[in-house]
């Protein structure tokens, strides 16, 4: 706020100080011995100060202001300046002394007061900041927003909160002062008063429906399940059409084994165009770790799922292809791991889980096309080693498993039962190129690895 407010003040200052320096002078009027000289001096001077200024000189800003001081001690606005200019030569203490001289011959002006105040600010003087900001708020009420934020910091969080309350009631709600007001709400712990704050909204403003839903949000937060589920349910009845209500009455509904009315809000929140992706994953997610626990549900969960086929994300389908996996379904967890994988291709995990049901099923082409390609992604992966020897001999390509089987075992360390899992392999292949001697070597190895077990 602060800084936006000051822009549009700079742009004021440029029209406003030119014009108040220049009608000190009546260029009508026929010049005096040598006071037309002095006059014209002094406007020089000062028009130099205003343009190192702008070129961000302000050393010779400071001098060209000097001289109008030699000249002329009684116009407030050089003081003005030279306040600002020290300012940003980061003089604090010349800039203090200027600022003040330039009040005392103005004391209402608010420009001067608030450069005051942005030299204590800059200095984390909020003592003086505030003392100056208090003289400001009278002439704009975004002040009082400045004055809070500085409550906060001296950690006067009462007088903070009475401010921002005046601001709402003046202005109405904002996000930057409900930012504010959340921030001192954390830092204080104060549950008790960031509720009352939100009823009390309610109460003035019953349907508006992001008070209710921030309600129902805070009381879940502090563990309070039976009022979180009562606003909920107020909310509902203020706005029956609202479809954010159902993200938090589903879970109330599935708790209370109230389960077609947890279907229905898990429905309409999965149909609705205004609930992003992510709160639709975690609702798709939470059904999906319920139908596990009650697979009498599962036709349920293939009708919700179609709610969303067009944009499941990864991480929504990787929940399915789990789901489905735990309930024995490989080829609907396997389409599933796959579909997420096409959405993040590098997911590590995803390529394992996809190539282990691979191999389940015993589709060893898939696992041989595509362990290959995982490669060229993580070369030092030992376990896409591992499965693309074990497709390749189950495809009577036995040299290619044993060459996988070798290189894999280079970027093998501390795995005992991987180990194992690779000297069975290499036994399978030698065996099959008839190299007997190799193949009980190997299938030796791995025994003794196993027996360490």
């Amino acid at each position: 706020m602060k800084l936006t407010y000051k822009i549009t003040k700079l742009f004021l200052v440029l029209f406003i100080v030119p014009s108040f320096a220049i009608a000190q002078v009546d260029f009508n009027k026929r010049p005096d011995d040598d006071l037309g000289n002095v006059e014209d001096e002094f406007q020089e001077y000062f028009f130099e100060a205003l343009k190192q200024k702008g070129i961000e000189n302000y050393n010779r800003a400071v001098d060209a202001l000097q001289k109008c001081l030699n000249l002329n001690s009684k116009k407030p606005v050089i003081y003005f300046e030279l306040g600002k200019n020290y300012n940003k030569l980061k003089n604090f203490g010349a800039a203090e002394d200027a600022l003040k001289k330039a009040i005392s011959m103005q004391p209402d002006n608010e420009w001067f007061l608030d450069e005051l105040y942005d030299v204590y600010y800059q200095q984390d003087d909020i003592n003086n900041a505030i003392k100056t900001i208090k003289q400001l708020v009278k002439y704009h009420p975004d002040y009082k927003e400045d004055l809070a934020a500085l409550y906060v910091r001296e950690e006067k969080y009462k007088q903070a909160l009475g401010l921002l309350d005046e601001l709402d009631a003046e202005l109405g709600i904002s996000e930057s002062r409900d930012a504010m007001r959340n921030d001192i709400y954390s830092i204080t712990g104060n549950a008790d008063d960031r509720i009352e704050n939100l009823e009390q909204r309610i109460a003035n403003n019953p349907n508006n429906e992001d008070n209710h839903l921030k309600l129902i949000y805070r009381y879940s937060q502090t563990g309070d399940r039976k009022n979180a589920y009562k606003a909920a349910k107020n909310l509902l009845k203020a706005k029956p059409d609202s479809k954010f209500v159902h993200l938090a009455l589903y879970k109330f509904y599935l708790q209370d084994n109230k389960v077609n009315d947890a279907i229905n809000s898990v429905k309409i929140a999965l149909s609705s165009t205004d609930i992003n992706a992510d709160a639709k994953a975690k609702v798709l997610k939470d059904f999906v770790a319920f139908v596990a626990k009650n697979p009498k549900y599962e036709s349920d969960l293939i009708d919700i799922t179609t709610l969303v086929d067009d944009n499941k994300d990864a991480q929504t389908h990787s929940d399915l292809g789990q789901y489905y996996l735990k309930a024995g379904d490989k080829v609907k967890a396997l389409s599933n791991f796959k579909e997420a994988l096409k959405q993040d291709p590098n997911d590590f995990k995803l390529i394992k889980d996809v190539l282990l049901l691979q191999l389940d099923i015993k589709d060893y082409k898939a696992v041989i096309n595509d362990s290959e390609h995982a490669l060229e992604l993580y070369p030092a992966q030992p376990i896409l080693y591992l499965v693309n020897a074990v497709a390749n001999n189950n495809s009577e390509k036995y040299k290619r498993a044993i060459n996988s089987l070798e290189m894999g075992l280079d970027f093998l360390i501390d795995n005992p039962n991987m180990e194992a899992d690779f000297y069975s392999q290499l036994s399978i292949a030698y065996k099959a190129l008839n190299n007997i001697s190799k193949s009980e070597a190997f299938a030796k190895k791995a025994q003794a690895l196993k027996a360490q077990q």
